[in-house]
């Protein structure tokens, strides 16, 4: 069943919190001062049934009435699975909205990312995507600002204290000391520091921003 309806959004009472995301597989997101969101994994936690459901659909008859009974079955976990991930993402969206005045996020590809067989699944079922759309129209509806900086923005691999950029940083270094300054970083949540700068810095001095090379730029502001 859909609902359409029409109503006035209220604007939000302004705050003074800022939040900087950095989204992943092992949490949905993680913000600046070092909240992890965690993920449910929804497809995963469904999966032994889904499987069930589509071994019996395998096995019926073409065109048969148990077919379109097995066929059923299996939609009703894909819609399961849907609704629960939407739920979730929802829930986090508004709970960003409603606390910060302005959050700042990755412009990220997803349909380029999604290629990578080995991680495929996981980022579907994060639905980053979803979750940024989410964040971008309820800042509208609140009044809030939502920033995205550009993708190649080194986030993870600069130090948010000193600025230091470290040449490589591979996906299984979850932590890691500047070798400057010698603080120790929490890989996600220095991503999260270092995208909240940017995004500051994009509405401090314009559309586009420069450092190291890489540009930022607004994504949506009211």
């Amino acid at each position: 069943m859909s609902c359409l309806c029409e109503f006035e959004p209220t604007l939000l009472p302004v705050t003074d919190k800022k939040a900087g995301i950095d989204v992943g597989i092992k949490d949905l997101f993680v913000t600046s001062d070092g909240f992890k969101s965690g993920n449910p994994r929804h497809t995963a936690q469904h999966a032994t049934k889904l499987a069930k459901y589509q071994r019996r659909l395998a096995k019926k008859k073409f065109g048969s009435k148990n077919r379109l009974k097995a066929k059923r079955n299996v939609a009703r976990v894909h819609a399961k699975i849907s609704d629960c991930r939407s739920d979730n993402l929802h829930k986090l969206s508004r709970k960003l909205i409603n606390e910060n005045q302005v959050v700042c996020a990755e412009n990220l590809a997803v349909k380029n990312m999604i290629k990578n067989p080995t991680l495929a699944k996981h980022i579907a079922d994060a639905s980053w995507g979803e979750f940024t759309r989410q964040l971008e129209y309820k800042a509208n509806w609140a009044g809030r600002t939502y920033v995205e900086i550009d993708r190649f923005f080194p986030s993870s691999k600069r130090c948010n204290g000193c600025g230091f950029v470290k040449a490589n940083m591979p996906l299984d270094v979850r932590s890691w000391e500047c070798p400057e300054c010698g603080a120790t970083h929490d890989r996600d949540v220095n991503a999260a520091r270092n995208i909240l700068a940017a995004g500051l810095a994009v509405l401090a001095f314009g559309e586009n921003v420069s450092g190291d090379g890489i540009s930022v730029s607004l994504s949506c502001s009211r």
